[in-house]
């Protein structure tokens, strides 16, 4: 007798159908499992064969075939037990259930017990907009399952509820629905703006780049503050929509990065050691393909500390999503794209010892020192980089001050409302952001009076800066008429973005531009 049972797998966020063949016959007994499985897949059989035994159910001692279909598709990971499970016992006549349209999940321990698997809610997701409104899968999963709309999902424990349920002999309650809490980050942190003390620029620099997903890099000597400056960051972003959730939580899912409460509440911050490979950042794996950490940090910011550090492949690896949002990975186990659109923010010294350019220390080192250090990080990495910041040590008076600093929910406030305007600015497209624009968006929005396309040019010829450079100054002097609330870019709204893009220029250049 043959049995179907449906099941789903996944190619990056993307789910395909699978459907979970299996007959048995008389025969000498054997076990066969077909359909392209990888090792994962091909260990079910002792996994579903021990579970099936230990929850008082028959196994068949026949001719067991197993087909994953189709069989162009590679199977991967442990989510195909329950189904494989199902699918045996109806075929021997154990089970007796109508399962059309049901889709199977989970992962069987040897006495029958459910555990979760990865990839849940991105799975249900696809399955559901194919048309699938039925699902079964472990408890653990519950949380995740119970933040999608429109579909039944049925979460037991083990593989003998899995089998009851179906019977009709001890049904399970349909998942609840679950709602929706965005967590703001001001509360209950350890980093705020209030605790940084002076850089007043460095903290208007870091407000212009939340307000208007702006990339930022602050360069400074040890100790400045540059490391709690971006850290301070999570307790200024905006708070995230529950589209926007899904979408985080769905590429965590895969990863396996969820945490209990089953959907991700708080914009993601990542900050991976300078140790971290190219394959860590992008993502990738030996067989299957997996997100790094540019794709975890989508929605969020990606924090890079001690940016030279950092080896030189990995760091021109970040060029093309910082471009386009998405990132294509490319290995043996096929082509997966994931999302990654995120907000860089890095920092660097501007020397090896860490001095260079310091009104209040001495540097050691050589110019070809310094030439080297500096070379680490390449022009066109820079030139995606809309806000560089110079930064120096603070204050002693700065320090032991008792007067308030501005805290980060004041600035949240303001970056939300710049936030507003974008959203209405851009109702209706895929653009979200101000950095997010397009050159038909830039034109549209980033209109300039003769003044201020005296003043871009001026900064043009004499900075030489790039037409990327240029059409970045717009976006940002974009978000800063944003914050002011004005219609029309002004020259002061110029200047201050130009001031921002002077990191490395010479002295003299800079002075006459730089307002601040």
């Amino acid at each position: 007798m043959i049995a179907k049972v449906q099941s789903y797998a996944l190619s990056g966020l993307e789910g395909v159908s699978v459907t979970v063949e299996a007959d048995v016959s008389k025969g000498i007994p054997s076990y066969d499992l077909v359909g392209l499985p990888d090792a994962a897949v091909k260990e079910s059989k002792e996994r579903v064969r021990s579970a099936i035994k230990n929850s008082a159910l028959e196994f068949p001692m026949h001719k067991i075939t197993v087909n994953l279909a189709p069989a162009y598709v590679k199977k991967e990971g442990s989510a195909f037990d329950l189904p494989v499970a199902v699918s045996i016992l109806l075929a021997y006549g154990v089970l007796e259930a109508n399962v059309e349209g049901i889709i199977f999940l989970g992962e069987l321990a040897l006495n029958g017990d459910l555990r979760p698997v990865t990839g849940v809610l991105p799975s249900i997701i696809s399955a559901r907009d194919k048309g699938f409104k039925k699902f079964v899968i472990p408890k653990d999963n519950e949380k995740e399952a119970g933040f999608i709309c429109g579909v039944e999902t049925y979460a037991a424990k083990n593989l003998k509820e899995v089998v009851n349920h179906l019977s009709g002999h001890a049904p399970i309650t349909p998942v609840p629905a679950s709602s929706f809490q965005s967590e703001s980050a001001n509360t209950g942190r350890a980093y705020d703006l209030a605790f940084v003390k002076g850089q007043e620029i460095a903290k208007r620099a870091l407000e212009v780049a939340v307000a208007g997903g702006h990339n930022v890099l602050f360069v400074g000597p040890p100790g400045s503050g540059k490391t709690m400056l971006a850290r301070s960051i999570p307790s200024v972003l905006p708070d995230m929509s529950f589209d926007e959730a899904l979408e985080i939580t769905k590429i965590h899912s895969v990863a396996g990065t969820l945490g209990q409460e089953g959907i991700v509440t708080e914009r993601p911050f990542r900050s991976p050691h300078h140790t971290a490979t190219t394959v860590s950042l992008c993502g990738g794996g030996n067989k299957s393909v997996h997100p790094g950490e540019i794709s975890l940090a989508h929605g969020g910011v990606l924090f890079l500390d001690e940016l030279p550090e950092y080896k030189r492949s990995a760091l021109e690896a970040l060029r093309q999503p910082l471009e386009d949002g998405v990132i294509t990975i490319s290995r043996s186990g096929g082509t997966v794209t994931y999302p990654a659109s995120f907000m860089l923010c890095a920092s660097m010294n501007p020397c090896p010892c860490g001095n260079y350019g310091s009104k209040k220390r001495r540097c050691s080192c050589t110019p070809n020192d310094i030439r080297r250090y500096k070379a680490r990080v390449s022009g066109p990495l820079l030139d995606r980089i809309d806000i560089q910041v110079e930064v120096d040590g603070v204050e002693y008076d700065d320090l032991v001050s008792q007067e308030k600093s501005e805290t980060s929910a004041s600035v949240k406030e303001r970056a939300d409302r710049a936030r507003t305007i974008q959203r209405e600015r851009f109702a209706g497209s895929m653009v979200k952001t101000n950095a997010e624009m397009g050159e038909k968006e830039t034109h549209a929005y980033c209109q300039l009076s003769e003044e201020c396309e005296g003043v871009l040019r001026e900064a043009f010829e004499r900075l030489h800066l790039s037409a990327r450079a240029r059409s970045r100054i717009l976006k940002v002097a974009r978000t800063i008429a944003d914050l002011e609330l004005s219609e029309d870019i002004q020259p002061d709204h110029l200047y201050e973005a130009i001031s921002y893009r002077t990191y490395g220029a010479e002295d003299e250049e800079i002075r006459p531009l730089n307002k601040l």
